[in-house]
């Protein structure tokens, strides 16, 4: 539809034929150029006020945001060397827990084998008193049993008369001993 109109407005021009009219006050172009004009002055201030606080809010955006991409690079670097003397105390954690864990190690070994040693002489020592033990136990069976064996050869082989000499020779004794 448009290519229509097209077509019958220059077929329209072709045949009347294309020429300039002279007559400035009959083809208004002095009243569209003042109001071009006047247009152009009223929104040249128009727009431009606008267009001039738009560039202000441009500006002002980029700037914000240059200080904020400048602030975020300082914290980044800050987070950075944070990141970076993190890494070097985890290290050195991790260095002297191994460390430690060396000592902790050598401290239980060596508690062990003195633990070992003292156990082991703990132990020959309660061997020692038990056997101790038995042998005392056993000189008092045998001083027993002799002393048993003895008190019945005295009493099989003592008659009553050497009895009585016994005791006679200690009463002797005792008077020498006695004195009043």
């Amino acid at each position: 539809m448009d290519i229509q109109i097209f077509n019958l407005l220059t077929e329209f021009h072709l045949s009347n034929g294309v020429h300039f009219n002279s007559n400035f006050l009959e083809a208004n172009v002095l009243n569209i150029l003042l109001l071009l004009f006047g247009l152009i002055y009223v929104l040249k201030q128009f727009l431009g006020s606008i267009l001039s606080l738009r560039q202000e809010k441009v500006l002002f955006a980029i700037n914000e945001s240059e200080e904020r991409l400048a602030q975020a690079n300082m914290r980044l670097n800050e987070a950075e060397k944070q990141l970076t003397q993190t890494k070097i105390v985890i290290e050195q954690i991790i260095k002297e827990a191994e460390i430690t864990a060396q000592r902790i190690r050598q401290s239980i070994l060596e508690q062990g084998k003195s633990e070992i040693a003292r156990l082991s002489s703990s132990s020959k020592a309660s061997i020692q008193y038990a056997e101790n033990q038995v042998k005392k136990q056993i000189q008092q069976q045998i001083t027993s049993l002799a002393i048993n064996k003895v008190s019945m050869q005295l009493q099989s082989e003592i008659t009553p008369t050497i009895h009585m000499k016994i005791i006679d020779k200690n009463i002797m004794q005792l008077e020498g001993n006695v004195k009043i």
